[in-house]
């Protein structure tokens, strides 16, 4: 643990007194967005000290051109980066003509920030003593709204507490941005245009190369002791920026506020010519509306978030805090609304890793939608992969494979590969294998079988051909084998027939021959299309089915566990409980020689096989894998914890899978990693839900049906969590000594708990 400044509280994330040195920190941990866009929790006033602007809007990016020491063929061109967007919360502050700056004032006294999750919003609150000798006390609080995603609101408020003074309030939008984490330092946007009418202020800027078009807006109004003025700003515009003053004599202990509402109209949802007009009717019905009532329908829309989506846990409020840290930033970052979006490692809290589509979305964040929201958000997850198919098959056409055979990226914005490391874009292709899960995971659980036909099946297609190619027959092992890839685990690069990587391969092969046979029994008019399309043969079938049978799979008779590569047990077996804390972590204290030769594990690599294949092992396999694997993984990845507590609760180590838990949970909140001025771990956190539904809860679906196995940990009185399975909302209600389950939906339902069959009935409570 890194940071412990975070208030322990249920439903809200609590900084209190200021710190200079945790700013960065904050401004990740208590970032906000709807789904359409998002930003940072920079301050609405000047701060002169060190600080992390960051404002994003889902979908716009820019094709930063690839950087590297040494060029390889085949490298991609570009990495896609997510864009700082024009900044619109801007509200410089001046109190006597001294403008109020954090950095600067002689005292800052009651600072308090709190990010409220129950009800979607930020605010701070402070007294500061300006160099002027004013003292001042103020409020603020800002959400961006679920309901108008194009919309932001902030309210401002300052009271003068030792004497009367002149306050202006100077909001802006500005379009003279720059990105942190920049190759070449590009310039990423052109703006275009900038103008302003009344009391509205727009700046029109697109992106360079990708030329997406935006429109940058804000409207404000001023109130004394809650009571609307008008006064007459002075307005300021250049090539860039526009602003208004609006200044007012305030007498002692009165309260001047500001009402700003701001936000970004996109050419992706509207025509380039209406974005100006599409922005003045979102703030007309901002004006309209009023913030207050705004703010009272941003509640109303998380409340029914939270009524499905919440996991309750009684008696250890960091653990519950935790948890609903995690949920409330999934459903910032993506709410399903749109199909050409997806899900970002960082979502909007940060630049890191290009705000891209990575195979965290299929391996971790599909069950998490699935079960918490309707199945069409999930269903909308896999059609973009659909949709990227051809993408897909002319990423594998660059690096020399036919005949339809498809890799889906690494990183991707649009489909086409856009990660600039070797060792990921051509070698960690397991990711092709994800998403192939997905399909499966989505079919187990939803029972829509729909989307193979439809989609699906041309998607495993393009895979299997792909795994067909990329195995290699050798003479020596008899069997085929893939060389020169990265598993799951980054730590090891270049190696030979990863287990994970082998296994995944096979099984795509099979899933696809199975799903072929099935469509062309049952889907004959879809059968026929797909084969017209892509022209599979029976020929090409039967050799699929040969790589698949005749795969190598690394195994050790000494230890009994398969084997994480070929070379694995070439190592010095030390484990990580050997090694200086000094040490840690190593990827920031390591060369990466040193690394790769080590058998340290960033994160489950034979256990991520476990974990999506379990039902193929024994609990004792299980058990014996987790025990060689465990003890040599230090956990560096976000993606971690969440499959290790998942799979100790299942062999009954709860006090290993609650620490587990705490790990995934507060990732973040706590700083394992050395590294949340960056921005969040979205992806992963999708992973501490499966922790407690899976973990603890135990649930899975076997045999077409629901089943449970709940443990509980021993720090917990109780926990409760939500589930939408085919259109049945069950509740599981999880205690020291039984369980609760009750049931919203039309007709009874049959579910496996610890092994024997239970029926649970609408609006009925069960325990077992």
């Amino acid at each position: 643990m890194n940071l412990d400044y975070i208030k322990p509280n249920s439903w809200s994330i609590i900084e209190e007194g200021f710190n200079a040195d945790n700013v960065r920190a904050s401004e990740s941990l208590f970032s906000i967005g709807n789904g359409a866009m998002g930003q940072r929790a920079n301050f609405e006033e000047k701060y002169s000290g060190s600080t992390f602007q960051g404002s994003y809007i889902a979908g716009v990016y820019y094709p930063d051109k690839t950087r590297v020491g040494w060029w390889k063929n085949g490298y991609p061109e570009y990495f896609a980066k997510v864009l700082n967007a024009p900044n619109w919360i801007g509200i410089n502050v001046f109190v006597n003509g001294e403008q109020l700056d954090l950095n600067t004032c002689k005292t800052l006294q009651n600072f308090k920030r709190e990010l409220n999750m129950k009800a979607g919003w930020l605010s701070r609150s402070f007294t500061a003593l300006l160099q002027n000798n004013i003292e001042v006390e103020v409020k603020t609080k800002r959400f961006l709204s679920l309901d108008i995603d194009e919309l932001g609101a902030i309210e401002y408020t300052i009271k003068p507490i030792n004497s009367d003074a002149s306050i202006t309030y100077q909001p802006y939008i500005d379009s003279s941005i720059t990105n942190e984490d920049t190759n070449w330092d590009d310039k990423f946007w052109d703006t275009t245009n900038v103008s302003h009418e009344n009391n509205q202020a727009f700046i029109l800027a697109k992106t360079m190369k990708t030329d997406f078009y935006t429109c940058t807006f804000m409207e404000s109004q001023v109130f004394i002791d809650g009571k609307s003025v008008i006064i007459e700003p002075n307005i300021k515009a250049d090539a860039s920026n526009a602003s208004f003053s609006y200044n007012y004599e305030v007498k002692q202990n009165e309260t001047y506020s500001i009402h700003k509402f701001g936000g970004y109209t996109v050419d992706r949802n509207h025509s380039r010519a209406q974005l100006v007009s599409a922005a003045k009717a979102v703030l007309k019905t901002a004006i309209t509306t009023g913030f207050h009532s705004l703010l009272e329908a941003q509640r109303v829309a998380w409340a029914k978030i939270w009524e499905t989506s919440d996991i309750t846990i009684d008696g250890d409020v960091k653990a519950q805090q935790g948890i609903r840290f995690n949920i409330f930033q999934l459903n910032q970052t993506y709410l399903g609304k749109d199909p050409q979006l997806n899900i970002g490692p960082k979502g909007f809290t940060g630049e890191k890793y290009g705000g891209s589509t990575y195979w965290d979305t299929e391996a971790y964040c599909i069950p998490f939608y699935m079960a918490t929201k309707d199945q069409s958000v999930a269903r909308t997850l896999l059609t973009y992969r659909y949709k990227h198919l051809e993408k897909a098959i002319e990423n594998a056409e660059k690096l020399g494979f036919n005949n339809g055979a498809a890799l889906y990226p690494m990183v991707t914005m649009n489909g086409e590969e856009c990660h600039n490391e070797w060792e990921i874009t051509f070698e960690e292709i397991h990711r092709n294998g994800a998403i192939a899960f997905a399909i499966f995971n989505y079919h187990r659980y939803t029972g829509d079988y729909s989307y193979i036909p439809e989609m699906g099946l041309e998607v495993l297609i393009g895979i299997a051909r792909f795994w067909q190619q990329r195995a290699t027959f050798s003479r020596d092992k008899d069997r085929y084998v893939i060389l020169g890839v990265t598993g799951p685990n980054e730590y090891e690069n270049n190696v030979n027939n990863n287990w994970y990587t082998n296994y995944m391969a096979q099984w795509c092969i099979n899933y696809t021959l199975e799903n072929i046979d099935k469509i062309k029994e049952d889907y004959a008019d879809d059968f026929k299309r797909i084969c017209d399309k892509t022209k599979i043969t029976d020929n090409e079938l039967t050799l699929w089915k040969k790589v698949a049978d005749q795969m190598y799979f690394p195994y050790s008779e000494a230890y009994q566990v398969y084997l994480q590569q070929d070379g694995f047990l070439d190592k010095e077996l030390v484990p990580v409980s050997n090694l200086d804390t000094a040490h840690r972590p190593i990827n920031q204290k390591w060369s990466w020689d040193r690394i790769l030769r080590s058998p340290y594990i960033k994160q489950a690599d034979t256990l991520q096989g476990f974990y999506f294949f379990e039902d193929d092992f024994t609990e004792e396999e299980l058990e014996r894998h987790f025990d060689f694997y465990e003890p040599f993984t230090v956990h560096e990845s976000s993606l971690s914890p969440c499959v290790h507590s998942i799979q100790a609760a299942k062999l009954g180590r709860m006090e290993q899978a609650y620490t587990f838990y705490l790990r995934t949970s507060r990732l973040d909140l706590d700083d394992y990693n050395h590294e949340v001025h960056e921005g969040l771990h979205i992806t992963s956190m999708a992973g501490t839900w499966m922790s407690i539904v899976e973990g603890f809860g135990g649930m899975r679906v076997k045999n077409n049906k629901l089943t449970f196995e709940p443990k509980i940990p021993n720090q917990w009185e109780a926990y409760s969590f939500k589930v939408n399975f085919r259109n049945n909302i069950i509740k599981v209600n999880v205690c020291k000594g039984h369980t609760h389950f009750s049931l919203d939906g039309e007709e009874a339902l049959q579910i496996i708990v610890n092994g024997k069959s239970v029926l649970i009935s609408p609006n009925k409570l069960v325990t077992v």
